[in-house]
């Protein structure tokens, strides 16, 4: 798992790419899908099912948004030694997700 060390500098790479665009949308995908995993795990189990999709569909959505970022940073000629740090498993995707919106909390402080 990512520390929080770790985490900030993989922030600060994605930030220092020239793909404004891209990279304000992976971080908008990120703190979305770290908000929904929370808000799947306050809910009762019972009622999970309802959250299940919107989830799937958030993490696919990150998941993509990595991948092109690191695409587009790559063919700009620019590192993308974060995308291998982030790795390609679902979890660990969604957990860089999660840390990434802990670390964002701490720096709006």
């Amino acid at each position: 798992m990512l520390t929080f060390d770790d985490t900030l500098r993989i922030y600060r790479q994605i930030q220092a790419s020239k793909l404004k665009s891209l990279s304000d949308s992976l971080i908008k995908l990120a703190i979305r899908y770290a908000r929904i995993r929370v808000d799947w795990l306050q809910t009762p189990t019972g009622e999970r099912a309802d959250i299940d999709t919107e989830r799937s569909r958030a993490h696919n959505a990150l998941i993509s948004a990595c991948d092109i970022m690191a695409r587009n940073m790559q063919l700009a000629g620019e590192d993308i030694s974060w995308r291998s740090q982030i790795g390609t498993d679902r979890k660990q995707i969604g957990d860089f997700a999660c840390m990434l919106h802990a670390v964002l909390g701490v720096l709006a402080r």
